[in-house]
């Protein structure tokens, strides 16, 4: 199963045809959106001013979300995040909170995290990645 990081979703958004050919070949019942995720989308679309652009993405965006399952925020979340979280901090190699929640989800629920931030995500032992972007 697969948890699609921010920057997928955007690109499923934007229409990016590499990233929307994988996200079709795979089953939808394979696919899950964390809810850091879904904030930070949100957080995106209410900053853009009101456009043609703006309605197309929100659009896009209500079509992504009756798609794709939520992945739960449960304990174990919480518990891989404060051990990322620290464990990064401790090698000097900090990256932001939602980053480490959206790892976490992926961590906690075992799945492969979806995101084109190789460069950050990678720093996250055990974390199983594949940039859909690469085709």
């Amino acid at each position: 199963m697969y948890l699609l990081d921010t920057n997928v979703v955007s690109e499923i958004m934007a229409g990016n045809k590499t990233v929307v050919a994988k996200m079709i070949s795979v089953s939808p019942s394979e696919l899950v959106i964390p809810q850091p995720v879904l904030a930070e989308i949100f957080y995106g679309l209410s900053r853009l001013r009101k456009s043609k652009r703006r309605d197309k993405l929100e659009h896009r965006f209500d079509l992504i979300s009756q798609q794709v399952r939520r992945c739960e925020w449960n304990d174990a979340v919480s518990q891989h995040f404060g051990e990322v979280k620290a464990r990064l901090q401790k090698s000097g190699n900090v990256i932001e909170d939602f980053d480490i929640a959206i790892a976490a989800h992926a961590l906690a629920h075992d799945l492969i995290l979806v995101s084109a931030n190789g460069n950050h995500m990678s720093r996250i032992r055990a974390l199983r990645l594949e940039d859909w972007s690469l085709g």
